[in-house]
């Protein structure tokens, strides 16, 4: 198949580690949720905030990074979206869509104690490793999407032609 030399395998076996300490990291702070006075505006990255959607706004993530959200009180999670910059309010982590506030049962207290974890499908130092996969190609004759009476004329120019 490929040639992985043993120090690049060791190395990025440690990357990996490494990185997966960093990417299970759980962060405790205070949640918010989105009014609907907010239903239907543009969030930071452009897109319209709609509140059933499973979309938050945090200070730092990258827009597009997936995030665990989990109430302590009650063990239930929620995975949202960094669509939006904020909470703009000082002692706040994360600002949840109406929805994913509900999905967590943070609704009637307004605020609550959550527990954030960034999920990484693959981590980004791997990411940039250029690690060649094999492709697999599957022949597909695009000749079965015409016309019967067309295939064959093209079947017969194909012989013609060898």
């Amino acid at each position: 198949m490929f040639q992985f030399s043993k120090h690049k395998l060791y190395l990025s076996i440690f990357i990996f580690l490494l990185s997966q300490a960093y990417s299970f990291s759980q962060v405790t702070g205070f949640a918010s949720y989105y009014g609907n006075e907010f239903h239907g505006r543009r969030t930071s990255d452009g897109s319209r905030y709609h509140r059933d959607s499973m979309t938050c706004a945090h200070k730092t993530y990258p827009f597009g990074t997936l995030l665990l959200v989990r109430n302590p009180k009650n063990d239930k999670t929620v995975i949202v979206k960094v669509t939006d910059r904020g909470p703009h309010t000082r002692n706040r982590l994360i600002d949840l869509s109406y929805s994913a506030a509900k999905e967590i049962d943070i609704v009637r207290a307004g605020i609550a104690k959550v527990e954030v974890t960034k999920i990484d499908v693959l981590p980004e130092q791997l990411r940039l490793i250029p690690i060649t996969i094999p492709k697999v190609y599957v022949p597909v004759s695009s000749l079965r999407f015409l016309r019967p009476e067309f295939q064959l004329q093209i079947q017969k120019l194909f012989k013609n032609n060898r």
